[in-house]
């Protein structure tokens, strides 16, 4: 889907005429139909109003949801993105809520045998030096990473502001450089 396309889509999941982003946004009634019909495109500044009146992330907006979906279904799916805007996610330990506009899954390189062999990382936000990432939990198999990135995606589907961990491994810190290990 294009840029107008995915504005006028998110405009009425949320139940917002065109008068009324209008109205938010501080441009006229045709300035959105315009956008939402492919005709033009609002100015950086609109774009980033858009994005916080809406809720939803920049990437999302911008991005052709079609490309995206049809690149998923070809490759193992490693990242989530949340077109609602953002996620809380409680981390392995309880201990933070990240809110997260997208989480990823990496494996660890060259793991011992007592150690996990992949991690998932909730990214809170982007800066000029890349996307800052949090640790939300380590993962002893590929089918238990994937699992969670799906109930993460079920979640999200269903609307749901927040999530908990549920099959992140049970995990204690060791040796000088707090090396995760699993218990």
């Amino acid at each position: 889907m294009s840029f107008g396309e995915n504005l006028r889509e998110i405009r009425k999941q949320r139940n917002i005429t065109q008068e009324e982003l209008a109205e938010l946004l501080g441009v006229s009634r045709q300035a959105i139909s315009k956008w939402e019909s492919g005709n033009g495109y609002p100015e950086t500044e609109k774009l980033i109003e858009i994005s916080r009146q809406l809720n939803i992330s920049l990437d999302y907006l911008l991005n052709d949801a079609s490309n995206v979906a049809e690149k998923e279904n070809g490759e193992e799916k490693s990242a989530v993105y949340a077109p609602s805007g953002k996620i809380a996610i409680t981390t392995f330990d309880n201990a933070n809520v990240v809110v997260c506009h997208a989480v990823k899954a990496s494996p660890i390189l060259f793991p011992a045998k007592s150690e996990p062999k992949y991690i998932l990382n909730g990214i809170d936000r982007v800066t000029f030096w890349g996307e800052h990432a949090t640790i939300l939990g380590w993962y002893s198999t590929l089918e238990n990473v994937q699992k969670e990135i799906k109930d993460i995606t079920d979640a999200l589907s269903r609307g749901e502001g927040a999530y908990s961990l549920k099959y992140a491994a049970d995990v204690e810190f060791v040796g000088f450089f707090r090396q995760a290990k699993i218990k």
